[in-house]
């Protein structure tokens, strides 16, 4: 039998693996729903009209100033691909790590049949990029501690790059609360300077502590909570690309395809995909 029937009959990657699918991120959509809702439903339990706290100007300092901080603090290649990071929050990439096992075995096996080499005209077909980069670096060195060191140098520069990403929007949810207080500083200066007219006073202190809601709702409920995502994403992400680097050094230590299936069965947890 050849290589690449070999390959098609132990695993048709095209029929059999759906390794990433982009679908929506209904639990971090939920989780926003619901801390919205509780905010809005906690403000309307007090008799305070849910109108009273949308004030322009607090929205603009708020939004305004921590936008320009994040600027200001963060150079523009970090920048940009930090918001790349945050737009992909809202698709969930579900990778099923025991299809992915049946690929790492497609290869496995065609390996031992026709050694490393047959298999180059089939890494193009591997649905998962890092395996792809993994397999054609197997393929570039001759020493084992090379291919284990040039894998786990991408393992810590992929996880580096996530931390970074998260670093962006733990820095912004910092300052957000700070420039919420500027914003409130302001508006009680505003208020002050109708201090003859007690009423007016005594409504403009409340809208002036709306900033202060801003920066703090900005940070707590968007920023951080984001800036946790990401990580989340990435220890995931980093523990698939664990079970990828297993499979390929195995493929080239030319280990038997069953013990490899059992070294790579233990990144899958049960009842999960991820």
């Amino acid at each position: 039998m050849s290589t690449s029937a070999a390959v098609l009959k132990y695993a048709p990657i095209e029929q059999r693996l759906k390794q990433i699918r982009q679908r929506l991120d209904w639990s971090m959509l939920l989780g926003i729903t619901i801390a919205l809702a509780a905010t809005v439903a906690g403000i309307a339990a007090t008799g305070v009209k849910v109108g009273y706290f949308f004030q322009p100007a607090g929205a603009l300092i708020v939004l305004g100033g921590s936008l320009g901080v994040l600027i200001l603090t963060t150079p523009r290649h970090s920048l940009m691909h930090s918001a790349r990071r945050v737009a992909g929050l809202l698709w969930s990439p579900e990778t099923n790590r025991a299809a992915l096992i049946d690929e790492i075995m497609s290869f496995a096996k065609a390996a031992r049949i026709g050694g490393l080499v047959s298999i180059e005209p089939l890494i193009g077909k591997a649905s998962d990029p890092f395996l792809r980069e993994a397999l054609l670096l197997m393929l570039d060195v001759q020493q084992r501690w090379e291919l284990h060191s040039a894998l786990e140098m991408k393992l810590k520069l992929l996880e580096r790059q996530g931390e970074a990403d998260a670093k962006v929007l733990e820095v912004a949810g910092g300052f957000a609360p700070t420039i919420g207080v500027l914003g409130t500083v302001v508006g009680l200066i505003d208020v002050l300077r109708q201090f003859s007219n007690l009423q007016l006073v005594a409504g403009g202190v409340g809208m002036a502590f709306v900033s202060t809601i801003y920066g703090l709702g900005l940070a707590n409920m968007i920023l951080l909570p984001a800036a946790h995502r990401i990580r989340s994403r990435v220890a995931d992400a980093f523990e698939t690309h664990e079970m990828v680097m297993e499979g390929v050094m195995c493929i080239f230590d030319a280990i038997h395809p069953a013990l490899v299936r059992e070294r790579l069965s233990y990144f899958v947890r049960e009842g999960a995909t991820r």
